[in-house]
Order: structure tokens, then sequence, then C-alpha cells
């Protein structure tokens, strides 16, 4: 197995975890946090909806300089909006990945802020801690979905608001 087919397949398996969660986000809470130093609910739904398009920069573009940004930061108001933003970064980064090689993610890949090199490493590195960190903001999206009431979806396993998964 090739590190692209492992990655088209964690791809797939996270988008149908992410998907879960995403359609539990109540409309209404855009402006709503835990705590002062957190993130907005509506702003950390709409980095998960839109984190999979990461995948597609990592593979595609040999940096990113988020001075330069061109990311699409537009506010996701519906569960709907949300899911189908997720798709269509989930769509974008399965066919960079499937038009990648395993040589391509042995490259190099940059992260500059203003123009300073805050991250290099190899693309399936980055890759890799990119699935992290969806993971990581999924997880405190479902820490805003039982504080708000919402039903927390089972993502690895049963919750005690959905006993099932697969």
């Amino acid at each position: 197995m090739t590190q692209t087919e492992v990655f088209l397949a964690q791809l797939d398996a996270e988008a149908a975890r992410t998907r879960k969660a995403l359609e539990r986000v109540p409309e209404g809470k855009d402006d709503w946090t835990p705590h002062p130093k957190s993130m907005p609910f509506g702003r950390l739904a709409m980095l998960v909806a839109r984190m999979p398009s990461w995948i597609a920069l990592v593979v595609e573009r040999d940096e990113l300089n988020l001075g330069d940004s061109n990311i699409d930061q537009r506010p996701l108001r519906t569960a709907a909006e949300l899911v189908q933003a997720m798709d269509e970064a989930v769509a974008q980064s399965r066919k960079a990945l499937q038009s990648a090689n395993d040589e391509r993610l042995m490259k190099p890949w940059r992260l500059l802020v203003a123009g300073r090199v805050v991250n290099e490493a190899a693309r399936h590195v980055v890759l890799r801690d990119t699935f992290m960190h969806l993971a990581h903001h999924r997880g405190q999206l479902t820490v805003y979905l039982r504080l708000n009431g919402a039903g927390v979806p089972a993502i690895y396993g049963p919750s005690a608001d959905d006993t099932t998964f697969a």
C-alpha cells in the first residue's frame, strides 16, 4: 500500500467521523465560547469543516504563507453549510492525493507566517500532523456540542448520546 492510499483511506474515515459532529452544530451559537480565551463556536465549526482542504494545500503547493493566504474564511451558518464545505474540501483533497505519489510526499513543505518559516517537514509528516490537528479540533467541537445541549456523536467508539459506531 502506498502512502497516498493510506492517506486516502484516512481522509475517508476522518470525513465520516467529522460529518457526524458537524451535522449536530446548532444554529445561532456562532459567538458562544466556553471561556474568554476559547475560539467562538462558529469559527471552530468552520475550521473543522474546512480543515480537510489543508491536505490539498500541502500536496499541491511547496509552501503556504499565512500572511498572504487566500484560505476561505467566509462564515458557515448552518450544519448543512458546514457539511457541504467539508464535502468540498474532502473532494479537493481526495483529488490532490490521487494525483500525488510517494516521491512527492517525501519532499519538503514549508509553513510561513509573514514570510518567516515556522515549520518545515516532509509532506507526509505535515499530512499526518494535519489529521491529528483535525482530530484535536473535532474533539474540541464535541465539547462545545455537549456544553450546548447537542448530542455528541460516536466517533472512535460509543458516546453517552450515541452508542453505535461504524
